[in-house]
């Protein structure tokens, strides 16, 4: 090169050098600052027709790139020249294995003042370093010069590879033997192409053979050792670029000259197996060179564990539980700390323990070959039998237990445990079976004659380190160690412990840690008396953190823990101490939620109540369904955040008739206690809701009330006339049937249905004595039985419908036992069951129903009943007349009368009317109805005559009363039924409050003549004008008015309050509809009617309804 050409290319080379310094901000030192500048312009002897700055600015390009030249690229490159000085006039390509000792040590020093420099990337320098030498290694050599400047554009190593000089292989395997860099061989050997890998550790196995030292023993024990823990999956960018680089490198030469391609790996990248079976080999072919027993150790322990994992254990073998886990990882890093040699002992804990994870977490996705698999179990016995008496004598004297000795016994024990389990499960020829059996032997032996124990003289107070360290290094089932941390309790409230917890909260928000934490504080934080409130406290707030972190179903997860565990009482029951301030939260938080109950608060509202129900479950839901009652409209508000809690369906199993925790928050809070309607019906919408939650976006809910304990708990206990709360207990019922009207009606089954039906007609049965009870045995009205009757056959409905749910013979037998359960109650009650009963049960009825109505005796059947006697066929025809309107049509339609004969209708009309007396005072308002229009049908049909007097009549009147006829004779009917009523025989059949019931009844049929009379008005011929039919309305207003005083005058006046409104009524309908006729006729009637009714209603008293009547009229 002539000084010109020289000249020139220094200057840019204090460009280049500069540049690097710009882009690197690092300084180097003066003589790195030379090699480089030596280096370089070596290479410029060697490709002087390249233009120069053209290289430069590549590599200043590669500057940004994954292989940046930088400080340390410097330092490793004055290394590798170091090295070649040492080694000249010979090319580090050629050096030998016996050579390293002497050339090597400046390459390994670079590198370890590469480690020394970037100590917070030290590993990671490492292996990029060992990347790039081995890449260097794979390198095509002699590079052509028409590849060049493809290769500077698309091979990330070329820049950096070309700052060494060409190597070989022994310069690779030595500098990773005097690095101790096994880990990181394998790593990188793992990223290879399938084929390149097994070539690559081919070629390290030839090396290890040749002139074989300790060193080359014990790093190809590490190698092995380090093949049997690698973990797949383990790629990163730069392992990806050295992989496809490789696989460039090794191709055909032309590669370079095509576009570049994405490289697809191989699934199968490098299996393991044939890996192990070439290492098993190579073991056989260093044998002779392995000493010392620490060694010897080493490689029966790796020839066992890999026996173990990848011959003898099941394809998917069980993970060892946590608390093994554990106390193996505590028992290998003791015994790194008592073993001063081995490498890890100096290691910080959270180091040990990651190597320590990967020495106890062999795992194998597949199995070697059967024929290496024997070769093992044969190599095993022969080394067993060559060593066996120098390790045993090793292992059985005084000495400390080092690692290697701690992984023979460790390594043969689970072997041992294993090849017993091998034999008993494999199909094996019989020259295996005895192979295994005298491996078998021999193992056994072995262990037998060794005196040591594994876990002798360990420490054990570092398990909580451990478990404590992998937690907070998130390591390998840190997870499972988080639910030892929570379980054990001599870990608990210790300082280390505390800031575990407290460092690493995200990790316990978890249902299950939450609870063992919460089981754990409650159990430590009440026996052990030393440790300080504060801290309990502390502990208390940090777990509460942790479940308000959780989700709504994980918060319910909890909560169903806490009731199991402590009860509806909660943490309350045993931490109470530590949680003061409890009562104020939670009347401020119920305050706040009365005052803005709206869906959009509602997850707040749910999070509030959440912290509050794990302190004090019960004393929670009680404030909860007490506002609900008591705060008007805010029942639904409250029904949503209890819905969103399922877990409070929690039951305690105490007593023998256990209920759900809310079930008996509402009963001890709110049932019974009622002090107005208003708190009844918000009651009732409660139920409705937990019974039927209203899904709001965003919050799960779920029932909490089904309808069988619904049922069980506020209805079927108090299905009795003289239970105050029986009223609302049968709206409960109604409502619970109109809920589950869609739902499936499993839950029948459980609510016991033939019982409940009975129950109902238990209380039906004592309507029939109704006015015989005392006042306060009263507590439903008459007209509650309505309600029961449609209970009853809607339930009756639904359970008929369901029928199918129940087993035959259960269904036939619950029947027969509620048929003869009602024959001890009134036959009008079973005759309310005739479709239910239909099929299996005739209708029992009085004999004498049997004289007057044609009765098929396939459905009927006559029965001996006290009180029908002869003659009272009638009032039972009548009585069954009242239970349904369907019963009544068909009773009228089997009714036999006479129609042709006078005599009989006429006795017919008397007992009709003797009947009507017995019955009314005991009819509920629907059955008056049903009764009241019968009688209309038996007057259309002319089967019942009622003859119409002249006592209220001053003048015949000439008129044509035959459209209003039957509304008259309804109403002078109900004179004479009031007549009888009122009559000295049956005077004294009713109480005060009977009288007003049979007021209320004849006051609702004398409304609906009203309405019939004053429907003709707008309907029909008067209506349209053909017939003017006002002369006869007003004769029929003034006959029920003076029938109204008629009655009013025979009763106690404490009842007639609603006849004197409906005088006043029947005036105003008078009044209204006179005015429609001026004619001077119709004010002459007018005023000899006015007269007429005046002195009617002077016999009314009091005096104060008397002369309002009269004042009523003296208006007209």
């Amino acid at each position: 090169m002539d000084m010109k050409f020289a000249l020139w290319g220094m200057k840019h080379f204090e460009n280049f050098l500069r540049r690097i310094q710009q882009e690197t901000s690092c300084w180097m030192r003066q003589w790195q600052q030379i090699k480089v500048m030596n280096g370089l312009l070596s290479k410029l002897n060697l490709n002087r027709r390249y233009h120069v700055e053209q290289a430069f600015t590549i590599l200043v390009h590669h500057l940004r790139g994954p292989l940046n030249i930088c400080e340390e690229m410097t330092i490793l490159h004055g290394g590798f020249l170091l090295a070649e000085q040492l080694f000249h006039p010979k090319a580090l390509a050629e050096l030998a294995k016996s050579d390293w000792e002497h050339v090597g040590r400046p390459i390994v020093e670079a590198l370890r003042e590469i480690s020394a420099t970037a100590c917070s990337q030290a590993s990671a320098w490492k292996r990029k370093a060992l990347v790039i030498i081995w890449a260097k290694v794979l390198q095509p050599y002699p590079v052509i010069p028409s590849d060049t400047e493809t290769r500077w554009q698309e091979d990330v190593f070329f820049s950096v590879g070309n700052m060494i000089p060409t190597i070989n292989h022994t310069v690779l395997f030595e500098l990773l033997k005097s690095l101790e860099a096994s880990g990181l061989f394998i790593q990188l050997l793992m990223a290879l192409p399938t084929t390149i890998c097994r070539a690559e550790l081919e070629r390290f196995l030839e090396h290890m053979a040749v002139d074989t030292s300790s060193k080359d023993v014990a790093f190809f024990l590490d190698v092995w050792w380090e093949m049997m823990k690698h973990k797949g999956g383990q790629q990163d960018p730069l392992l990806s670029q050295f992989r496809t680089m490789a696989n460039k490198y090794l191709s055909s030469p032309d590669e370079f000259s095509h576009p570049p391609k994405r490289f697809k790996s191989d699934p199968d990248v490098c299996p393991t197996m044939p890996l192990l079976a070439m290492l098993l080999t190579g073991l056989k072919q260093i044998q002779s060179r392995i000493s010392g027993p620490g060694m010897k150790c080493c490689a029966l322990a790796n020839l066992a564990d890999m026996l173990t994992v990848f011959a003898l254990m099941e394809d998917d073998p069980q993970e060892v539980s946590a608390t093994v886990y554990l106390d193996k990882l505590a028992t290998v890093i003791s015994v790194w700390n008592s073993d001063t040699q081995n490498p890890y002992h100096q290691q910080a804990l959270a180091e040990k323990v990651k190597e320590a994870e990967r020495d106890v977490n062999l795992s194998s996705l597949a199995r070697l070959p059967n024929e290496t698999i024997f070769a093992g179990f044969e190599f095993m016995r022969s080394l067993l039998r060559e060593w066996g008496e120098e390790l045993q004598a090793m292992l059985n004297s005084t000495q400390g237990t080092s690692y290697d000795s701690y992984r023979l016994c460790d390594s043969l024990t689970s072997f041992s445990q294993n090849l017993k389990l091998y034999l008993g499960t494999t199909s094996l020829s019989k020259e295996e079976r005895q192979v295994v059996s005298e491996l078998a032997e021999c193992v056994g032996d072995f262990l037998r004659k060794t005196n040591k124990v594994l876990n002798k003289g360990l420490e054990k107070d570092i398990t909580a380190a451990i478990a404590m360290a992998i937690i907070e290094q998130r390591m390998d089932r840190h997870l499972e160690m988080c639910y030892i941390f929570a379980s054990e309790k001599k870990w608990a409230f210790s300082d280390e412990w505390l800031a575990c917890l407290v460092n690493n909260q995200s990790l316990f928000r978890e249902p299950g840690l939450v609870l063992k934490l919460l089981e754990t504080v409650v159990e430590v934080g009440t026996t052990d008396g030393a440790i300080p409130q504060s801290q309990i406290k502390q502990v208390i707030d940090v777990i509460l953190e942790c479940y308000a972190g959780l989700s709504l179903p994980d918060k319910n997860k909890v909560l169903s823990g806490v009731l199991v565990s402590w009860g509806r009482k909660g943490l309350c029951e045993k931490l109470s101490a530590y949680l003061e301030g409890f009562q104020e939260d939670l009347n401020t938080t119920f305050n706040q939620l009365a005052q803005s109950a709206s869906e959009q608060g509602l997850a707040k509202a749910v999070a509030s109540v959440a912290r509050l129900v794990i302190l004090h479950p019960e004393v929670t839901v009680k404030k909860m369904c007490s506002m609900a009652v008591v705060n008007l409209g805010i029942h639904k508000f409250l029904a949503q955040i209890l819905t969103a809690f399922p877990a409070l369906r929690f039951t305690e199993e105490q007593g023998p008739n256990p209920a759900t925790l809310v079930v008996s928050c509402l009963k001890e809070t709110v049932w019974t206690k009622f002090s107005t309607p208003k708190e009844e019906k918000q009651f009732l919408e409660l139920l409705r809701c937990l019974m039927s939650p209203v899904k709001p976006p965003g919050i799960p809910v779920a029932t909490l009330l089904e309808p069988d304990e619904v049922l069980r708990e506020f209805v079927l206990p108090f299905l009795m006339l003289d239970v105050e709360e029986v009223d609302l207990s049968l709206k409960i019922f109604i409502q619970t049937l109109e809920v589950n009207a869609c739902s499936e009606e499993c839950w029948l089954q459980t609510c016991s249905p033939f019982p409940l039906i009975f129950s109902l007609c238990q209380l039906l049965d004592h309507f029939g004595k109704y006015w015989r009870l005392p006042k306060e045995k009263r507590c439903l009205s008459l007209d509650g039985k309505d309600m029961v009757v449609q209970i009853l056959e809607r339930f009756c409905a639904i359970v008929l419908a369901n029928a199918e749910t129940f087993s035959p013979d259960t269904w036939i037998k619950s029947l027969s036992w509620l048929h003869r359960k009602l024959e001890q109650l009134d036959w009008t009650v079973s005759l309310r069951l005739k479709d239910f009963f239909e099929g299996h049960f005739k209708c029992e009825v009085p004999a004498t129903l049997f004289e007057i109505c044609k009765l098929c005796e396939e459905e009927w059947t006559s029965q001996a009943h006290p009180g029908y006697g002869p003659g009272t066929g009638l009032l039972a025809w009548m009585e069954c007349c009242c239970l349904s309107s369907s019963i009544s049509e068909r009773m009228l339609s089997l009714l036999v009368v006479g129609m042709d004969n006078p005599e009989e209708v006429k006795l017919f009309s008397k007992g009709f009317l003797v009947a009507l007396v017995q019955v009314m005072p005991w009819c509920s308002t629907q059955e008056w109805q049903c009764l009241f229009q019968l009688t209309r049908r038996l007057l259309e049909k002319q089967l019942l005559h009622v003859p119409y007097s002249l006592e209220y009549i001053q003048f015949v009147p000439l008129l044509n009363l035959k459209p209003l006829a039957q509304e008259l004779q309804l109403s002078v009917l109900l004179l004479r039924a009031f007549q009888f009523l009122c009559g000295q025989s049956c005077r004294g059949w009713l109480p005060l409050e009977g009288w007003s019931h049979v007021v209320k009844l004849l006051c609702s049929s004398l409304t609906s003549l009203l309405d019939s009379v004053r429907l003709m008005r707008s309907v029909g011929p008067w209506a349209q004008g053909e017939q003017d039919l006002t002369q006869e309305a007003l004769f029929f207003y003034t006959q029920v008015f003076c029938h109204v005083l008629h009655i009013m005058a025979m009763l106690h006046q404490e009842v007639c309050e609603p006849l004197y409104v409906l005088a006043l009524e029947i005036l105003t309908c008078y009044e209204t509809l006179s005015k429609t006729n001026p004619s001077v006729s119709a004010l002459l009637q007018k005023v000899n009617e006015q007269h007429f009714l005046k002195s009617i209603a002077k016999n009314i008293s009091p005096e104060e309804r008397r002369q309002t009547l009269l004042q009523k009229i003296s208006n007209f």
